[in-house]
């Protein structure tokens, strides 16, 4: 039997669609597994704003399994769509690869060096990875073999016999005018399913991101001479899609088309004619009935007049009898900090670029604790650690138990499926401080496990494997995120010239700290001495709490952190001190201080 939700999960946005969903898969189909579903188009890198278009849907699907229910996730992939233009920077392709626009992506050949047999498959098998290391479940179907499989078949007969009517519904839009996009007479608008539309003017991130994402864009049919035809041959000549139906019998389904590209022209038996396909705005109503889906999201531009998800409303219903799936708009995820990933050059991250620096846990929580249609930034740059600082803030509070009811649901998406948990790292140290001690040791193993076993001498670490994935997240970001002229260098001699320039005060906080490193050798303790020096030059206590203290000890703190980083690296700032002190060790800091 069914389970009732948890009572600490049934306050988030993922109970709510889940309680909605169960409710309206039984109304259609009582006892039937559920069906939500999603769809990406490999058309170049999959990024972290298509995988909303999967995280959404997989939320509410695993939130039905961890009630007893049978679910199906299907994620479409719209490998069969057209080839639109060639993505800047991407590895092993150059502009040789336009000569394969309008062929579909399973007949592009894949980038240079490659292992995969086509573009599509490419592009498709990244993404794969990193759905199963988030722990996501899906029944993926390819549209190249449904279609050319002849799958299809009769929702395509079907369709090409009611094209007046289909033609008709989308009439009614095609000179209304939806954001960004000024229709003309004979343009349908929106078209495709771009779901990273913004209602203020995309910036060059957000107009990458809004492309390639679910189907790629298309016209809603072609109207010629012969008529109105929701159908699309690829070429028998060049394998494009630049092709015209110029006749159509609907009682033989002989079917004539010409194409503008090369000049072939055929005519087939549509009744076994598998190479072409439905056009977007016919094609995904089509899916809706045929797989009998119940819930799948959709980007901004489907709120509008025209658009792809409210034309597809009156198409599944009164041409092929179905029912609009529940489909919640989602909104635009941003990235910050993006500059420097060297794999998406001229585009956007994928979800395997986060992951790189990012245990699936965060990722998860990320689109877990937002509402679709609330916006949020994914961080590469240094938010990254103000953001491990949250999550690991937020597990101790689930641990004692005085988290949120929402952030407990939140949290618990994030760290396990209805399967059960996903790995996580035994001892998760803050990644701040993983990152400091990464980019010190410049990933050395045993200087790793020196200071990380120092951190805490109570409980020293024995092993780097205690601390990974993070450490191994950590080290990533550091080397792929943070500038060359960022990194921390320890100086190799002591600067001489700035210690002789300083006066009394200054030579003593440097012998207040060195005298204090022997016993104040941890995390903790070197925390406590490098505030407490200029405390105690004061005249006050070490302990003494800032409500006790002046707000010159505030300047006066700054002062001594600024010279000791000077002292150290050269620079006015970098890692936190305490870290930083351990990573030199006892004898070079009491060298470096001129001690």
């Amino acid at each position: 039997m069914p389970i009732v939700a948890q009572s600490t999960e049934t306050t988030d946005w993922v109970s709510r669609f889940a309680d909605e969903v169960i409710e309206e898969s039984e109304r259609r189909a009582p006892g039937k597994p559920v069906v939500v579903a999603s769809g990406l188009s490999p058309s170049g890198p999959i990024h972290l704003g298509n995988l909303r278009e999967v995280m959404t849907p997989h939320l509410v699907a695993d939130e039905i399994r961890r009630r007893g229910y049978q679910v199906r996730h299907l994620i479409s992939w719209d490998d069969y769509d057209r080839y639109r233009k060639v993505p800047s920077g991407v590895e092993g392709v150059d502009a040789s690869w336009a000569e394969h626009i309008g062929r579909p992506l399973t007949a592009v050949p894949a980038p240079k060096g490659s292992v995969h047999p086509s573009w599509a498959e490419h592009f498709k098998a990244a993404m794969v990875d990193a759905l199963a290391e988030l722990g996501v479940e899906f029944d993926g179907i390819s549209q190249t073999a449904q279609y050319t499989s002849g799958v299809y078949r009769e929702q395509i007969l079907h369709a090409m016999k009611h094209r007046g009517d289909i033609d008709a519904i989308l009439d009614q839009y095609r000179t209304k005018k939806t954001p960004g996009n000024p229709g003309t007479p004979g343009s349908s608008g929106s078209s495709g399913k771009k779901p990273q539309q913004s209602q203020k003017p995309l910036d060059e991130a957000e107009v990458e991101a809004a492309e390639g994402s679910g189907a790629a864009a298309e016209d809603d049919g072609s109207s010629g001479s012969a008529g109105y035809f929701p159908y699309k041959p690829f070429c028998g000549g060049c394998g494009k899609d630049l092709t015209t139906v110029t006749a159509y019998d609907d009682d033989t389904t002989e079917l004539t088309y010409t194409c503008t590209a090369c000049g072939f022209s055929e005519t087939v038996l549509l009744s076994e004619f598998n190479r072409g396909k439905l056009v977007w705005k016919v094609d995904w109503p089509m899916r809706w009935a045929y797989e009998g889906v119940v819930f799948e999201p959709s980007g901004v531009d489907h709120s509008s007049p025209g658009s792809s998800f409210q034309v597809g409303g009156q198409i599944v219903g009164s041409i092929f009898g179905g029912k609009q799936p529940i489909g919640p708009m989602y909104a635009f995820v941003g990235i910050s900090g993006m500059a420097k990933m060297s794999s998406s050059k001229g585009g956007v991250p994928t979800p395997g670029d986060a992951l790189k620096i990012m245990e699936p846990q965060i990722l998860r929580w990320l689109y877990a604790r937002r509402r679709p249609n609330q916006s949020f930034k994914i961080a590469f740059d240094q938010e990254i650690q103000r953001l491990y600082d949250e999550w690991d803030k937020l597990d101790a509070k689930v641990a004692d138990g005085t988290a949120l009811p929402a952030d407990v649901a939140a949290h618990s998406r994030a760290v396990r499926t209805a399967e059960g948990e996903l790995p996580r790292t035994p001892r998760a140290l803050p990644y701040r401080t993983l990152a400091s001690v990464a980019d010190i040791t410049a990933g050395a193993e045993d200087q790793t496990l020196r200071i990380l076993s120092e951190l805490d001498p109570s409980d020293p670490l024995s092993s780097l494997d205690a601390v990974r994935p993070r450490l191994d997240k950590a080290e990533a970001w550091i080397n792929t995120q943070v500038p060359a002229d960022q990194r921390t260098i320890v100086r190799q001699e002591p600067d001489t010239e700035l210690i002789k320039s300083l006066d009394e005060q200054g030579r003593q906080s440097l012998r207040l700290l060195a005298d204090g490193l022997a016993d104040n050798w941890s995390l903790d303790g070197l925390s406590h001495l490098v505030y407490g020096v200029p405390k105690v030059q004061a005249g006050f206590s070490a302990d003494a709490t800032a409500k006790e203290l002046p707000a010159e000890i505030k300047v006066a703190q700054r002062t001594f952190f600024a010279l000791l980083y000077h002292l150290l690296v050269g620079r006015d700032t970098g890692p936190r001190l305490p870290t930083l002190l351990l990573a030199v060790g006892q004898e070079r800091v009491r060298a470096l201080l001129g001690e």
